[in-house]
């Protein structure tokens, strides 16, 4: 098995065919993914984040109102930019420099609905090229350096590699002395309890497993799994990370967009 290679020599598979029953104020009427910060879906923000590091060919994992996504990205091109419609002959009329337009491939997979996150992976792979990928939710952003997130996994030998990450608090923390207030730290990063943040790493083959008539989760059929067998390696990533899994999370993303204070926009334009 070669262990070598660059970031933009992956394809990346997102998840994204979740119902977002906790964001439930802006899924009722849209995936999570498209759930806008800063006027951009989430999921652009993430497609951005592994473009920074060279990554173009991108695999959606649709279940939830898909057709919302997959007009997205069929329009794409069409909803940039300013037109001038001539109805008598629908001649369209692009008005002024075109804006850029992301050198992606996007890989619209409708994996079902009720399809659990294990069994839409393993789906996907039928239209993805190589022995590895990265994978990772499609709700969550982080400053993550991909480039070495992958050398890791090359490092560690093992068939995956998660990101783990310690998400911030619901509340300020108070550095006590005594009955004296000594520092206030507004929503700190949790000192202890690692969680998955997405960001992962697969060969191909820790797929083999599943049964492709049956309907599994990633988390339990597959990483767990693989974690008894010593073949998980984790990355511990200290910087940035924020999922958006809740209304307060999703306004708290949008202010960091608002007030050019969003670590994760590691990208010039």
């Amino acid at each position: 098995m070669k262990r070598s290679g660059k970031s933009s020599d992956l394809g990346v598979i997102i998840l994204c065919g979740g119902q977002g029953t906790r964001l439930r104020e802006e899924t009722e009427f849209k995936p999570k993914p498209m759930v806008t910060i800063g006027g951009r879906p989430i999921l652009w923000h993430i497609m951005r984040i592994y473009n920074h590091f060279g990554c173009n060919d991108f695999h959606l994992c649709l279940g939830y109102k898909a057709e919302i996504i997959k007009n997205y990205f069929l329009n794409y091109r069409s909803n940039t930019g300013s037109y001038r419609v001539h109805l008598a002959d629908n001649h369209v009329e692009h008005l002024g420099s075109p804006e850029r337009v992301e050198n992606w491939r996007v890989s619209l997979i409708d994996t079902g609905i009720e399809t659990l996150t294990g069994t839409r992976v393993k789906r996907a792979l039928g239209v993805l090229d190589g022995e590895r990928f990265f994978l990772t939710y499609g709700d969550g952003v982080a400053d993550i350096d991909v480039d070495r997130l992958l050398e890791h996994h090359f490092a560690s030998g093992r068939l995956v590699t998660v990101t783990a990450v310690r998400p911030s608090s619901r509340f300020g923390e108070l550095d006590l002395e005594g009955d004296t207030v000594r520092s206030f730290v507004e929503k700190p990063q949790v000192g202890s309890g690692w969680i998955n943040g997405g960001f992962m790493v697969f060969e191909r083959s820790a797929f083999e497993m599943l049964a492709s008539d049956g309907n599994d989760p990633l988390e339990t059929s597959v990483l767990e799994t693989l974690s008894r067998e010593n073949q998980v390696s984790v990355y511990r990533h200290s910087g940035f990370w924020q999922c958006m899994d809740t209304f307060r999370e999703m306004q708290l993303l949008e202010q960091l967009w608002a007030e050019d204070r969003a670590a994760w926009r590691m990208w010039k334009s």
